[in-house]
């Protein structure tokens, strides 16, 4: 895995400024800027935000929209490890809050002893966990039916 080079400026200033650092990750079909409008509110209260994105992530909404292929093939083993390596160039030891499968990413972190603290926002289920809600079955049924949409990042639209 690899850090990108405003991930690695992101971590660097978190470490020059020596306050608490919040890592932030967000779920599926997110990117980490979705986290602005919390890394301001962090950063006022006097912490450091740092928010990386997952491997591979594009740029934008609409780069991830033009081409959804690139979130189709993402392991959660590969983005925790993804974000250890950036929690180890950290010189203190941050708190974790992630949301869906972000709060699953921060559980596993946690679970390493990487963490001062850790939230795990409606986490994504671990695996075992077999309880899907109806409202979720049904929102994916458009999509989850059609034999060609195996193995594909498929986004839904407002129809759906």
């Amino acid at each position: 895995m690899t850090l990108t080079e405003q991930e690695r400026h992101d971590i660097e200033r978190a470490n020059e400024l020596g306050r608490q650092p919040v890592l932030l990750v967000h779920g599926l079909w997110l990117l980490s800027s979705s986290w602005d409008p919390w890394r301001t509110l962090i950063e006022e209260n006097g912490f450091v935000a740092v928010a990386p994105g997952w491997p591979d992530d594009p740029e934008t909404v609409t780069q991830g929209r033009e081409n959804p292929d690139v979130f189709a093939h993402e392991m959660i083993g590969a983005v925790t490890d993804h974000y250890a390596e950036a929690i180890s160039l950290l010189t203190r030891k941050p708190a974790l809050i992630g949301h869906s499968f972000g709060g699953l990413i921060v559980q596993k972190l946690a679970g390493t002893g990487v963490a001062a603290a850790t939230v795990a926002i409606d986490a994504a289920p671990f695996r075992g966990v077999l309880n899907v809600p109806l409202t979720s079955i049904r929102a994916g049924a458009p999509l989850l039916r059609n034999p060609v949409n195996r193995g594909r990042a498929i986004a839904l639209t407002f129809e759906h």
